[in-house]
C-alpha cells in the first residue's frame, strides 16, 4: 500500500469525462451515482475532487460547508477492501479526521461487511434511497396500474395533435435549454417568493453540463410545441445494469400531461433498450414520494451514512447535514 499522502486530487474537470467515466460501472451499483453525470451537476455544490490510483480506483473528495466527506470508491469489486482502506488512510493521515462517506450504495456496504463491523457506524439515509422501476413498464405503461398515466398522455397527445414533438437535443441547442430554464425558473421564485439554493446549484450544475456537452457524456430530450421547448430531461445510462438514470426532468407545469409524456418520450428514443430506469430520491418530501410513487417502483437502490469509530473525536462527524437541509425544504416542492 502506497503512502496515503500520495493521493493526490484535483478539480473535476468536464475534459476528464471521457476517461473517467467506466471507473463509475467497475462493481455493481444501481444508485444514481454509478454513472458520472450526477458529479458534475452537482459539482460546485458539493465541491466534487476527484483522484486516481493506478488506473484501477476512482475516488471522491467533497466539501459541504467545511465538512469533507467521501464516497465509496469506484473500482473493481474484488478490490473495494484495498481501496476502501486506502480512502480510510487518506482520511486519518492527511485530513486527520475519520472516514466519513455519504450515500455509500448498498452493493458496496454488504460486500465490505460494514453493517457487522464494530470500528463503523452504519445508518441507513431513508430519505435518500433511490427509485428503481422497470423500464419497459415505463415505456409502455401497460395495465391499470398505469391507468391515469396513459390517459394523462393520451390527454395530451389529442390536444396537441399535430403540434407537438419529441426530439433529441444536439448540443448546438444548448440555447433553447437555457431559455427553458430561465423561464421555468422565474416562474417557480414568483410562485414560492424565493429561490432554492440547491435549485440554484442545479440549474448551474445544468448549465456546466450543457456547456460541456460534447465532453460529458449523458442523454437529453425534450417536448416541443408549436416548436417552443416545454419540458426536457437529462439522463446517463449505466451499461453494467442495463439502468437509464434520470437526473433531471423540468416540464411546464402549466401543461397537463407534460411530464408522463416527456418520462415516456425520452425513455423511448433514449433508451430503447434500458431494463431499469432509476428516477433518484425524494428527499423525504411528500410531494416528490407522492410523484415517484405514483410510477409503481419495483426496488429501492439503497444509501447509507458511513463513519469510523475508532479513530478519536468521530462523533463530532455523526451529524447528517444532508437530513438538516432536507428538513429546510417546502413538503410540497414540485416533482423533479
Amino acid at each position: 500500500m502506497q503512502d496515503a499522502k500520495k493521493l493526490q486530487f484535483s478539480v473535476l474537470r468536464a475534459e476528464d469525462s471521457k476517461h473517467i467515466a467506466p471507473y463509475f460501472y467497475r462493481r455493481p451499483n444501481r444508485t444514481c451515482d454509478s454513472c458520472a453525470l450526477d458529479s458534475y451537476l452537482w459539482r460546485e455544490y458539493c465541491d466534487i475532487m476527484v483522484a486516481e490510483e493506478e488506473d484501477k480506483a476512482l475516488f471522491l473528495l467533497m466539501d459541504r460547508e467545511g465538512e469533507k466527506y467521501t464516497a465509496m470508491p469506484y473500482c473493481d469489486e474484488e478490490d473495494l477492501p484495498i481501496y476502501f482502506q486506502r480512502i480510510e488512510e487518506y482520511f486519518n493521515q492527511v485530513l486527520n479526521q475519520p472516514l466519513k462517506i455519504y450515500l455509500a450504495d448498498k452493493e458496496a456496504v454488504k460486500f465490505l461487511k460494514l453493517e457487522e463491523n464494530p470500528r463503523y457506524l452504519v445508518k441507513e439515509e431513508e430519505d435518500f434511497k433511490d427509485y428503481l422501476y422497470d423500464a419497459e413498464e415505463l415505456r409502455t405503461l401497460p395495465g391499470k396500474r398505469f391507468h391515469k398515466k396513459k390517459n394523462l398522455v393520451n390527454k395530451f397527445k389529442r390536444e396537441y395533435e399535430g403540434r407537438w414533438e419529441y426530439r433529441s437535443i444536439c448540443c448546438s441547442e444548448k440555447v433553447v435549454v437555457w431559455e427553458f430554464l430561465d423561464r421555468w425558473y422565474q416562474s417557480r421564485v414568483k410562485e414560492e417568493g424565493n429561490g432554492e439554493d440547491t435549485l440554484e446549484y442545479e440549474i448551474k450544475g445544468i448549465h456546466e453540463v450543457l456547456q460541456n456537452c460534447m465532453s460529458i457524456d449523458h442523454y437529453i430530450g425534450g417536448i416541443f410545441i408549436d416548436g417552443r421547448l416545454e419540458a426536457f430531461s437529462i439522463g446517463a445510462y449505466n451499461p453494467r445494469e442495463e439502468m437509464a438514470s434520470i437526473s433531471i426532468e423540468k416540464g411546464n407545469p402549466e401543461i397537463p400531461g407534460i411530464y408522463q409524456v416527456i418520462n415516456q418520450e425520452f425513455l423511448l428514443h433514449e433508451f430503447p433498450k434500458a431494463k431499469l430506469v432509476n428516477r433518484e430520491d425524494d428527499m423525504g418530501l411528500a410531494g416528490l414520494r407522492k410523484a415517484k410513487e405514483s410510477y409503481n417502483p419495483i426496488d429501492f437502490a439503497r444509501k447509507y451514512m458511513v463513519v469510523q469509530k475508532d479513530f478519536k473525536g468521530y462523533e463530532d462527524f455523526v451529524v447528517d447535514k444532508f437530513e438538516e437541509e432536507v428538513m429546510q425544504y417546502d413538503e410540497e416542492d414540485t416533482p423533479s
